[in-house]
């Protein structure tokens, strides 16, 4: 049971992404790192919560390795990783910095995405992991115009912005890996919030105005028709097309790329069919703002007589000039031969104004889920039996090997080491020497540990599914009950 290594999983990519695959039973592990105001658990539990919530169902956990990939060894210790040369044959490289303007070369995005693609390769490498599923972008088609096609990389163009140039260069590393068995690249357009929900966590690209605009007009006052009077000018013609693309469906295509082998190895444009005018997003920002007074400036220099909120738009915009421009027609060939079941949602304006309401509604925040700590913990009633996990490789000698799945919130993957009947340890994630799996949410494993409730009994009612044997059943009741009591 080879499990799939995903950087970025707390971006909002990358959840959605990290969403698709458990739900098409891939196994999954996750690197993250810290915050100052979570840990990786937490910071994966609120977003795996999140998914709960929204679907109605209890998700399988991902394994959790905390590491970082600015760091050499991508900041993992020993034990996770050894756990990953084991356990992983698949790396998900979906981290990345958007920053569009470095300030130095050991600053973003050099850090993230030159720096730490090198880290994970070099981890792969030293792992023994081939398989690199690489999220690029478009845009490292650069300045170009005209038909960009999916197996071009550098024809000589110029970036428009150190984001777009250390997307390349990356791109060129992952192709230079000499010791990969399979490099797939995947190259998304402007990505936007869920077309459905209009969830986001992340306010670039088409919300960059739509926030400016908003705090320029929480400071202003309505005039007598209800309205705010905003002068803006936007350094655009009017004429331009944008590429946006929602979320759910960018992770979906490739989410179904992964899971078919048959289609790795290729560069995808997950691009759409449409581009979104500019004039559009102009009339959507003013519609969900209430306001008017809006005006395309051109892109030839800047516009004169600017007053002091026009000056402060101006100026913040500055940086995404170069990611404003008309773009130009993005090939999708492989995409379509890949995915011809999932086309593109069209982006109209429903959608964005769907998307831009969110956004104010949420005060451009709303991606930041609530902290909550679970009502039972099995990580951490299983804490003693990882402690005591056999140090050797588990084989048959070392002891059986369980399957122990805990979906729900503070639940996870393990798999318990069984010997003389008796239960010596456990490790993280599932493994395919495991001659049996149980199957539980952690309301079923919180009431065992808890003694309110049985393995026997559990079972019996259908709240274990148990799947495989290589035991008895009463043994394997009887492991599980040991577990449940940290009685091994």
């Amino acid at each position: 049971m080879a499990y799939h290594l995903l950087t970025g999983a707390t971006g909002l990519l990358g959840r959605y992404i990290l969403k698709d695959l458990l739900l098409a039973n891939v196994p999954v592990a996750v690197l993250v790192r810290p915050t100052r105001r979570a840990n990786v658990r937490q910071r994966v539990e609120a977003l795996m919560c999140y998914w709960d919530d929204l679907l109605g169902t209890q998700l399988p956990r991902p394994v959790i390795l905390e590491g970082d990939i600015c760091e050499p060894g991508l900041g993992l210790d020993e034990k996770s990783t050894k756990w990953a040369a084991e356990h992983c044959d698949t790396f998900i490289h979906n981290a990345a910095s958007l920053t569009f303007i470095s300030t130095g070369p050991d600053s973003e995005p050099w850090r993230s995405n030159n720096i730490g693609t090198q880290h994970c390769l070099e981890f792969c490498r030293g792992t023994g992991i081939t398989k690199f599923h690489h999220v690029s972008t478009a845009y490292t088609c650069g300045l170009r115009e005209g038909r960009i096609l999916e197996t071009e990389l550098d024809v000589g163009q110029t970036p428009g912005n150190d984001y777009e140039k250390s997307k390349i260069l990356a791109e060129k590393m992952v192709h230079a890996a000499d010791f990969l068995t399979s490099r797939t690249i995947y190259r998304p357009s402007i990505i936007v919030g869920d077309s459905q929900t209009g969830y986001t966590n992340t306010f670039h690209g088409f919300y960059a105005p739509l926030q400016l605009m908003w705090m320029v007009g929480k400071s202003r006052e309505k005039d007598e028709t209800g309205m705010l009077r905003i002068k803006s000018r936007l350094a655009l013609n009017g004429h331009e097309g944008k590429n946006f693309v929602p979320v759910e469906w960018v992770a979906a295509a490739a989410s179904h790329i992964i899971t078919h082998p048959e289609h790795h190895n290729k560069t995808y444009h997950l691009t759409p069919a449409h581009r979104v005018p500019s004039r559009l997003t102009r009339d959507v920002l003013e519609q969900s703002l209430d306001f008017y007074g809006s005006s395309f400036a051109g892109i030839d220099g800047k516009p004169d007589s600017l007053d002091e909120h026009e000056q402060l738009f101006y100026d913040h915009m500055q940086v995404y000039n170069s990611y404003w421009r008309d773009d130009p027609i993005f090939d999708r060939t492989n995409l379509l031969h890949a995915c011809p079941h999932l086309p593109c949602p069209h982006v109209d304006r429903d959608m964005l104004l769907r998307l831009s309401k969110w956004a104010v509604d949420t005060e451009f925040g709303g991606g930041r889920q609530k902290l909550v700590d679970p009502d039972f913990d099995a990580h951490e009633h299983l804490e003693s039996l990882l402690q005591s996990a056999p140090s050797e490789k588990p084989i048959p000698s070392v002891g059986r090997l369980l399957g122990l799945q805990v979906v729900g919130h503070g639940g996870g993957q393990w798999h318990i080491v069984w010997k003389d009947g008796k239960v010596i340890g456990a490790d993280v994630g599932l493994s395919d020497r495991c001659s049996a799996v149980y199957e539980l949410n952690v309301g079923t494993f919180a009431s065992m540990a808890r003694g309110s409730l049985t393995a026997a009994q559990a079972v019996a009612t259908g709240e274990v599914v148990i799947l495989g044997n290589g035991l008895s059943k009463p043994e394997l009741t009887g492991v599980l009950q040991q577990v449940a009591s940290k009685a091994g």
